[in-house]
């Protein structure tokens, strides 16, 4: 048997994401203290301030990613961007009003998606992407992703994403591509 054969993907609302916050803390924990992340324990801690709220949401979707015996592998979480989302605001260029027009239902935005290492490379992150869009109504999913993270843009480039733009997601951010999937296009 592969690793690959022995994780288990389980699709999450915010209530039992809310429920099993330690695994989803301990992976990103673990994936973004490397580098070119480098994140600190107390930018962890302000991720989380920000996860318990985002679960909260009616729309949030989570996946984690297990081993048979338990051990937290990955995650990917997000939800539909609200017509008053500030991620648009957020590019270095400007896009055309069509583009970054929300309505609550249009856009998924992919908050994070985190594979440890040691399972890298085996599809996790995939079947993780896979799990929080299934059953999505949004015709596109957009995200944030470090340009100099060669294997993510890689993957993200694979499932069909193309760029758009470039962003300081948050004050003192480095510069990240922002990347969109049309799910129309891809059949859904």
């Amino acid at each position: 048997m592969t690793v690959s054969e022995t994780i288990a993907v389980e699709r999450m609302d915010g209530s039992a994401a809310a429920q099993t916050e330690a695994e989803f803390r301990l992976v990103y924990a673990e994936v973004f203290a490397e580098e070119p992340y480098e994140e600190t324990p107390e930018s962890v801690d302000e991720n989380f301030r920000r996860f318990r709220s985002q679960v909260r949401k009616a729309t949030f979707r989570g996946a984690l990613a297990r081993t048979t015996g338990g051990e937290p592998v990955g995650i990917a979480y997000g939800y539909p961007l609200s017509p008053s989302t500030g991620w648009w605001d957020r590019l270095t260029t400007p896009v055309s009003q069509e583009l970054r027009r929300e309505d609550g239902r249009r856009t998924f935005g992919l908050m994070e998606l985190a594979v440890r290492a040691p399972w890298r490379r085996q599809h996790v992150a995939l079947r993780l992407h896979q799990a929080v869009l299934a059953d999505t109504t949004a015709e596109r999913v957009l995200l944030n992703a470090r340009p100099d993270v060669e294997a993510a843009q890689a993957a993200y480039q694979s499932w069909g994403y193309r760029k758009v733009g470039e962003a300081h997601p948050w004050d003192g951010a480095d510069l990240h591509d922002v990347m969109m999937l049309d799910l129309r296009r891809e059949g859904g």
